[in-house]
């Protein structure tokens, strides 16, 4: 491991990831990116995006913001008070807020991509810049944006179980972790001192339990999922690679749809 400015970087990972399988190809199936930042570059342009249309529309009063965020169970906001009433019976009396469990199903990316607070996009984003490339650059592209996505969904998935039912809760922090998770399951296979890497992570951890406002249960599930996805992808046989590998990240996301389908049932 190689300190960096923010995070580590894992250059065996990386050339381990580079080591062609064939031509184009890198050790773990993926094609070779010609800009190992560009996926990256893409994800912090869209977390912009949605911040400043955030901001523009009132921050943290934004209704927009009220559509993007997680919040288990939907509630009905009446004067300064919530009250748990079906969207219908809110009609006319106040301000419904929706929930994943009444059909805000979306909530469940979109919170993923939403931040309002500059110092949580900015350390978020600058987290991204530093992992996203090696990752992709050792994996592809495809893969990294897989990775990305799952562990974004899977810290929602833990955030959906775990988390009080009215409570909102927003950020990339969940895929952050998860990245994290995969460059230490990649550093683990090319066998690289993963010691300064376990290093940082434990100081995230730490922050993560006594910082103020930080949801553990989106840190916790994007860590796991994003480590699960990178073991799929770094020991799925060589024979029919592609094909384990596109089986065991649907085999992943299925599970993290049951485990959504199950929870919005019991708070229904």
């Amino acid at each position: 491991m190689r300190e960096a400015s923010v995070g580590f970087q894992c250059p065996e990972c990386i050339s381990e990831g580079a080591r062609s399988t064939r031509s184009g190809r890198t050790a773990y199936g993926g094609i070779r990116p010609g800009n190992p930042g560009l996926t990256s570059l893409a994800l912090i342009a869209l977390n912009a995006a949605v911040w400043l249309l955030v901001l523009a529309t009132g921050g943290y009063g934004s209704r927009v913001l009220d559509w993007l965020w997680l919040r288990p169970n939907g509630l009905c906001e009446v004067g300064s008070r919530g009250y748990e009433l079906p969207q219908a019976s809110c009609a006319g009396q106040g301000t419904w807020h929706p929930g994943v469990a009444d059909g805000a199903w979306w909530q469940l990316v979109t919170s993923a991509f939403t931040q309002v607070d500059v110092l949580h996009i900015g350390f978020n984003m600058l987290a991204l810049w530093i992992l996203g490339p090696q990752l992709e650059a050792a994996i592809g592209r495809a893969r990294f944006l897989a990775l990305f996505l799952i562990s974004a969904l899977a810290g929602s998935a833990v955030v959906y179980w775990l988390s009080p039912a009215y409570q909102p809760t927003l950020g990339a922090s969940g895929a952050i972790f998860g990245l994290m998770g995969a460059l230490l399951v990649l550093a683990l296979k090319v066998r690289a001192n993963p010691q300064q890497l376990l290093l940082w992570i434990g100081i995230n951890i730490v922050f993560t339990f006594t910082g103020a406002h930080i949801s553990w249960q989106g840190h916790l599930g994007g860590f796991v999922g994003g480590a699960l996805v990178a073991a799929v992808l770094a020991w799925s046989p060589r024979v029919h690679r592609a094909r384990w590998q596109v089986a065991g990240l649907g085999a992943l996301t299925v599970a993290l749809v049951v485990a959504v389908a199950v929870r919005t049932a019991v708070l229904a």
